[in-house]
This record gives C-alpha cells, structure tokens and sequence, in this order.
C-alpha cells in the first residue's frame, strides 16, 4: 500500500505560445485549430488590435493581434507567427476568434495544484484575465482565460465587424 498522502489536483493540458520572450498557456479546450498566418482583410474603423478577417472554410474569422491586445509591441510577422482559432464563450455563445501570437510552443499537462494564483501588482497584463501562474524548466507560464481575454463588448465589436464586412463583400 501507497504511504504517500500527497495530494494532487486535476491534470489539466494547457497549448503554450509566444508573444516576446513571454510565454503564455490556453486550455486546449479553447483552442480548435492552429493556422499559419494568411491574407487578411483589413475592417474599417476596427479597434487597433483586430487586424482584420480571414476567410476559414467559408466563415469570416475576425483576426486580434494579440500582442496589440496585451498593449505590447507591434512586431514584424515572421514564419513562426502563427493563428490561434479560439472558441470563446461570450454569455453563453460560442464566438470564434483569431489570435496572432509569435509562436507556439507545446502542449503541456499541469496539476491543477502546481498552479499559483497571478501576482496582483507588478504585472503589466490586467490580472482579471490571468488565471494564474506555472513554472516549467524555470520559466514561468501566464496561464490564461481566454473567455475573460475579450470583453463582451469588444467581441460584438468584432462580431460586428466581420459580419459588416461579409454584407460588404456580398454587395
């Protein structure tokens, strides 16, 4: 018999990426595909970080540069920049978004337990979309909610957007 009493939460798989040398973790259960980056279609008069649509089989997808969201640096794309198609859940719908970040990295499984809440001064990002923080390899990981990333009203913004722009290029 096992003496061990150590306790352990649930394991949880988390997709990491890039954005600078910051690396940051989504449930994978928020993330349905993985794209390389493709031509986008630029919507008038959108928030600064929507770059725009893209077309993915045949639905409008609206584009978020997610370092722009995060208030980073905007960067140059390179062959590592990449779309991170997230479902997002907005009161109750699901609402498909495309991230831009730098690069992906892996898929990792943490024990719920190993994650510490996020520190609630000294980091640049808001707080309330952090769910919390992991160390790997000495590295640590923001892990985020990405139902809390965008607000509701910016994902009718976008929802609008996209949808104006579809109307646009049926006329």
């Amino acid at each position: 018999m096992n003496e061990s009493t150590h306790q352990t939460g649930k394991i949880i798989s988390y997709l990491t990426f890039k954005l600078g040398e910051e690396v940051f973790a989504a449930n994978v259960s928020k993330v349905l595909n993985i794209l390389e980056l493709s031509k986008v279609t630029k919507v008038p008069k959108s928030p600064r970080f929507m770059k725009g649509v893209i077309n993915l089989r045949g639905s409008v997808l609206p584009l978020i540069d997610t370092r722009l969201k995060f208030e980073m640096e905007e960067t140059e794309y390179t062959t590592n920049t990449c779309i991170l198609v997230l479902d997002i859940d907005m009161a109750g719908e699901s609402v498909h978004v495309g991230a831009i970040v730098d690069s992906v990295q892996e898929v990792i499984e943490l024990d719920e337990s190993l994650i510490q809440p996020a520190p609630s001064i000294g980091t640049k990002y808001k707080s309330e979309f952090i769910e919390g923080m992991a160390k790997k390899n000495d590295t640590f990981i923001m892990i985020l909610n990405m139902d809390l990333v965008f607000s509701t009203e910016e994902l009718s913004l976008l929802k609008e957007s996209a949808a104006a722009k579809v109307h646009e290029q049926a006329s």
